[in-house]
């Protein structure tokens, strides 16, 4: 009863379900504190993100404090 959710890269043209590129970290919806909450590589976030990569809206909120 501990869910976690992948943050990972996914070509657009992809389906929802399909592989995805890379693996950037996880989300613990149900951790005690903020610290513990997201574990993300923000190196390869970065790195994603230079190259022409879109948040989504909930990874971009979740990774906000981390990337300023």
């Amino acid at each position: 009863k501990q869910p976690n959710y992948l943050i990972v890269v996914v070509d657009s043209a992809k389906k929802r379900d399909g592989e995805y590129l890379a693996k950037l970290g996880q989300y613990f919806p149900k951790a005690k504190t903020a610290a513990e909450k997201v574990k993300v590589d923000v190196e390869a976030y970065k790195k994603w993100r230079s190259k022409g990569a879109v948040a989504s809206e909930t990874v971009g909120q979740l990774l906000k404090p981390l990337t300023k």
